[in-house]
């Protein structure tokens, strides 16, 4: 079976088509940004994009999706994610965007321990500004410090992404109604939706 996953094919030998798409990203794709949730397509953390429209990946069957263009949390800024996989460890990765997370925020880069166990600091041929730039509803959660466990973020993320796709003055109201069926069990709800405003302002000043 051959899938289309952030622009890039995907070749998946001996996979049963029922077998729901959010492992074939997690386990066999190794794309961490989509979370296991309730299973049930209930939550929103595995959501995904499937030809720009959110999908919950745990309720769609791999062989549904052979002919479209899937997007994950990792397809929103590929250069980036490239870029910071091999110098962030797993765990950073996978919090709020993973990536470049903790670099666009403020922080320093966080080089991968040598063999050693020494840290070393980044060389000449650390990325570029420009390669690391997230999409601007990614930059917002970052700006609005809008996660606390982060599990909830992917879904949060990659709903507003479709919104504003479609409309990039989406108002509060439409806000709201997309992030409808995305549960926040840490209740940082005040602050997602200071994203969602933030996003929009990034939008409209052309941040992508």
């Amino acid at each position: 079976m051959k899938l289309t996953v952030n622009e890039q094919p995907a070749e998946l030998p001996d996979v049963a088509p029922d077998t729901p798409l959010l492992y074939i990203l997690r386990n066999d794709l190794r794309l961490n940004g989509p979370k296991f949730g309730c299973g049930l397509g209930e939550c929103g953390a595995c959501s995904v994009l499937i030809d720009g429209k959110v999908a919950r990946s745990c309720s769609v069957p791999v062989g549904a999706v052979r002919d479209a263009r899937i997007t994950t949390l990792e397809g929103l800024t590929p250069q980036a994610t490239v870029a910071a996989k091999s110098r962030l460890s797993n765990d950073v990765q996978m919090r709020l965007l993973g990536t470049t997370a903790l670099e666009l925020a403020g922080a320093a880069p966080v080089p991968p321990p040598a063999a050693d166990g020494t840290r070393v600091s980044p060389g000449a041929d650390a990325p570029s500004a420009a390669t690391q730039r997230l999409h601007p509803v990614q930059q917002a959660f970052i700006e609005e410090q809008a996660a606390q466990c982060g599990y909830c973020t992917n879904g949060m993320i990659m709903a507003l992404v479709a919104l504003f796709d479609k409309l990039p003055t989406a108002s509060d109201a439409q806000v709201k109604t997309a992030l409808q069926g995305n549960l926040c069990r840490c209740g940082t709800h005040v602050e997602i939706m200071r994203a969602a405003a933030r996003a929009r302002e990034l939008i409209a000043q052309g941040a992508r």
